[in-house]
């Protein structure tokens, strides 16, 4: 029996809801807040760890609370130092999350779900089945393993972070803003929303509550086309929200927030590589301030999609740039492990380990 699943998990909780339950405990309020920045702020995974709390309210924590840290399960390091993990959960489903290094920057890619539940077709996570939403403690435990990975392998600490990993953060939105909430806040990890970047398949609705909650953070769209028809092939989540929805949520988006957006566009070998597909792509950019990252496509054993060739990607990214819109080309890092953009998806199961 699991004795844990009696407790309650104390990252749950807000601070007052935690002062709350010091005071059914008898104890002072003011030792909920120390516990909650040990918890949020010092990234504490264990209750004797907490060395200004009492022996005897660490022994209460442990009785009626408990932490539910992720932990890494297995890590492979790339041949360009890109770093892929897997992480296993307190029930122990496993997710991956990337660290990313490259000049200047340190780059945490991070899940959001166990799992998917859309299937854009040219993702591993895509072909799997999506098990729960994850925490937002989960989230954030991810940033803080992979922070501490950065300074002990490259000697720097993070300085991004995308919600770019597995699973669709706007279907988990309540706990991917909450997750967000505390990397930022003061008491928290206290890191800049505007190094956060949160990529969504498109959920226009949810594009509108962002804009509603008028977030700090980075918005980008995973769009690979700008064509309709095109588009509910390679991503079936465009049949529920087409480019007109979400060209209408952006826009309302972008007047609340003020925020431009990044359109991720993987160019595929004979699907979306045209010139006409760069006419479509650079009109559906004059809706409102934005950039272009071009991707390099990394292929999957489930799909049949190929990269385009150099002189197609390097027109159809000179035909952007001439209509006047920013663009980028984002070359692919940790490819040989699978831990590149859409390669992300669990082969193995959990080995046995204590959780």
């Amino acid at each position: 029996m699991n004795i844990a699943k009696n407790k309650i998990d104390i990252r749950s909780l807000s601070l007052s809801a935690l002062q709350e339950h010091f005071t059914q405990m008898e104890e002072k309020s003011f030792r909920a807040k120390q516990v909650y920045e040990w918890l949020w702020k010092k990234s504490c995974f264990s209750f004797d760890e907490m060395s200004n709390i009492s022996k005897e309210l660490r022994a209460k924590l442990d009785e009626n609370f408990v932490i539910n840290n992720v932990k890494i399960h297995t890590s492979q390091v790339s041949a360009d130092k890109t770093i892929k993990n897997s992480f296993i959960l307190h029930d122990t489903h496993l997710i991956e999350g990337v660290l990313i290094p490259t000049p200047g920057r340190m780059t945490a890619c991070v899940s959001s779900q166990v799992g998917c539940s859309l299937t854009c077709k040219f993702c591993a996570t895509g072909y799997m089945e999506r098990k729960r939403n994850l925490n937002a403690d989960e989230i954030y435990d991810q940033v803080v393993l992979i922070d501490q990975q950065a300074r002990e392998n490259y000697g720097q600490p993070l300085s991004n972070i995308v919600y770019m990993g597995m699973g669709e953060p706007l279907l988990n939105y309540a706990n991917m803003m909450k997750s967000v909430e505390r990397i930022t806040a003061e008491d928290g990890l206290n890191m800049a929303a505007k190094r956060i970047t949160v990529s969504t398949a498109g959920i226009a609705k949810m594009i509108k509550k962002l804009g509603d909650d008028e977030v700090k953070f980075n918005l980008a769209l995973s769009l690979h086309a700008a064509n309709d028809e095109k588009r509910n092939t390679i991503m079936p989540i465009n049949e529920q929200n087409s480019l007109k929805a979400l060209a209408e949520a952006l826009k309302y988006y972008y007047a609340k927030t003020k925020n431009p957006v990044t359109y991720e566009y993987i160019i595929f070998d004979g699907v979306n590589d045209g010139i006409q597909d760069a006419m479509e792509l650079a009109k559906f950019c004059k809706h409102l301030p934005c950039k272009v990252n071009i991707i390099e496509y990394n292929p999957i054993a489930f799909a049949s999609y190929i990269n385009a060739g150099e002189d197609k990607v390097e027109a159809f990214a000179a035909y952007l740039t001439k209509q006047g819109i920013n663009t980028h080309m984002r070359r692919s890092r940790g490819k040989d492990i699978d831990a590149a953009c859409g390669q992300l998806a669990i082969k193995e199961k959990a080995k046995t380990v204590a959780v």
